[in-house]
């Protein structure tokens, strides 16, 4: 625990800070252990049901349910903020200026190249 460094954007892992993991009163500890034995409870009955060989149904995931319904129907929770209207901004109408401005700029340089007849051709096909 000594050498542990942490990262600036994260928060200290529960089991590394001293102050959460020795301090906890008896409670929370049952809390805490009583919560890890549902989950690993819930972890065996699913293993049991995929592992099954003589299973003929369905077997449902919940959380994976409701993750692939999230992911397929975004725009009924999308929320604007201003982090997604800078990414909006950044990758969607910012690359379009962009690419409007150096596609303009480089046809005007060549016209202009043109009218006064020092545009060398490189590769003329009528020759």
């Amino acid at each position: 625990m000594a050498d542990y460094k942490e990262a600036p954007l994260a928060t200290r892992p529960r089991t590394l800070d001293p102050n959460e993991y020795f301090n906890l009163s008896p409670d929370q500890r049952r809390a805490d252990e009583a919560r890890t034995a549902i989950q690993a409870n819930l972890k065996r009955q699913y293993q049991l049901q995929l592992n099954n060989p003589l299973r003929k149904e369905l077997i449902e995931d919940n959380a994976l349910t409701q993750w692939v319904y999230a992911r397929t129907n975004p725009y009924p929770h999308f929320r604007a903020t201003k982090r997604t209207s800078l990414f909006g901004a950044m990758f969607g109408v910012f690359p379009l200026f962009a690419l409007y401005y150096i596609f303009k700029t480089d046809r005007d340089r060549k016209e202009a190249k043109i009218m006064n007849g020092t545009l060398e051709r490189k590769f003329n096909l009528s020759s």
